[in-house]
């Protein structure tokens, strides 16, 4: 016990150096369990980018594709599905609830989907959240109501009541204009930190309208041309849609469903469980994930390292101190524990320090990063891995403590009670 008085005495003696020797370390612990903390909840993030939906359902082609299109509006689908067997999977005795989807326009650079109300009813994000409407209501009787995602209001400038008209494709420049039928905004979403946010969404009969004087993916021209008032008064039942979604009555019929989806013989389709191919699709990024990880650790080392020169270029300048330690009865190694006793002194008070850092920085940022990149940093203690890398850390600290240890050691067996300059 004297031993650590001996050095928290002497740390206080350099205090300035100790305490910019600390937050170096402690900055880098910070670094380090603020990576390691916004990969665990961007991984369980990105993992519930969509919670609750069972399967999705799209034509024929790869798991990774049809998420892509599907639930990050990103790519584009190899073909439509009819809408007839659209039908028949969401009537099935198995299926509680189905959200249609149709892509394939846009709206300067943001993606239309076209869906029905039991998307706002059923769709849920993050920790089972269902979609809430920051102003407005959603989508009804009228085709040509757009409810916006919250990105796409706050870029694009849109208020309750604004006219906007959609192209068609997805580029954010396009020469093809739905202009002879605009919508109006009457809803906006709250933000989730999803793709949902960068997504405006129409009623499927709104997408058919839009399309339904088009042939072959062209527009008609000269009195082949259908208005806005003119289609709300005809069948707006669409022909095919890209894609679509499934909540089961149970979970144990979902391994059931899928396969007889997949086997379906009406047509090309494929049935995936959006939470293996999250898990596919993350683990292609898992080299920029380890990357990051690596850089936060190089950060801890380099804090160390500042330690342990802070350390070793005090030796020099203490060596009448470990005189006199050993001219009162200190022995060789006592001088040797004092400075390892210093290092790990120093790497906890940073390693604290660290932790409270982080701490205030997630109560000060946690509403401001779950509102704009959908992260739930939550306020609690650090999980087993944490408490393993904040170990590790202390650790490392006493071995590199132990050289200038070593050589304080050698030094004081030299010197004796002269010291030789």
């Amino acid at each position: 016990m004297y031993l650590f008085r001996l050095a928290m005495a002497s740390l206080a003696n350099r205090r300035f150096t100790a305490l910019l020797t600390a937050f170096a370390i402690a900055l880098s612990v910070c670094l380090l369990l603020a990576v390691e903390r916004v990969r665990t909840e961007a991984k369980a993030s990105f993992a519930s980018t969509i919670s609750g939906t069972d399967l999705i359902v799209g034509a024929r082609s790869g798991s990774v594709n049809l998420l892509l299109y599907s639930v990050f509006r990103i790519g584009n689908a190899t073909n439509n599905i009819r809408w007839d067997s659209f039908e028949r999977f969401a009537n099935d005795p198995k299926v509680k609830w189905a959200i249609p989807m149709s892509l394939g326009d846009s709206h300067r650079g943001y993606r239309v989907m076209g869906t029905t109300g039991a998307y706002f009813e059923h769709y849920l994000y993050g920790r089972q959240q269902h979609l809430a409407l920051a102003a407005g209501r959603a989508f009804a009787t009228d085709p040509f109501e757009v409810v916006l995602g919250a990105e796409v209001a706050e870029a694009l400038h849109y208020k309750l009541g604004d006219k906007l008209v959609l192209a068609h494709g997805v580029a954010a420049i396009s020469l093809v204009k739905h202009d002879d039928k605009p919508f109006t905004v009457v809803g906006i979403l709250q933000r989730t930190g999803t793709p949902v946010d960068r997504t405006l969404h129409i009623s499927l009969g709104g997408m058919e309208a839009i399309h339904i004087d088009w042939h072959n993916g062209v527009p008609a021209r000269g009195n082949g041309r259908i208005s806005a008032d003119q289609a709300r008064n005809m069948d707006l039942t669409p022909q095919a849609i890209t894609a679509f979604m499934l909540g089961l009555n149970s979970k144990i019929s979902t391994f059931a469903l899928q396969r007889e989806i997949n086997e379906f013989r009406g047509e090309p389709l494929l049935a995936i469980l959006p939470g293996v191919a999250l898990q596919e699709l993350w683990s292609l990024m898992g080299t920029a994930e380890k990357a990051l990880f690596v850089v936060s650790l190089f950060v801890v080392l380099t804090g160390l390292i500042g330690m342990l020169t802070a350390i070793l270029t005090s030796l020099n300048e203490r060596r009448r101190e470990m005189a006199i330690l050993r001219s009162v009865g200190a022995r060789p190694w006592h001088i040797a524990s004092l400075l390892v006793l210093e290092a790990f002194a120093l790497a906890l008070a940073g390693t604290l320090a660290g932790l409270a850092l982080l701490y205030a920085g997630i109560a000060v940022a946690q509403g401001y990063v779950q509102a704009n990149y959908g992260l739930y940093l939550p306020l609690a203690w650090p999980s087993e891995y944490e408490w393993t890398l904040l170990g590790g850390i202390l650790a490392a600290a006493l071995l590199m403590g132990s050289v200038p240890a070593w050589r304080a050691y050698r030094q004081s067996l030299a010197d004796g009670l002269s010291i030789r300059l």
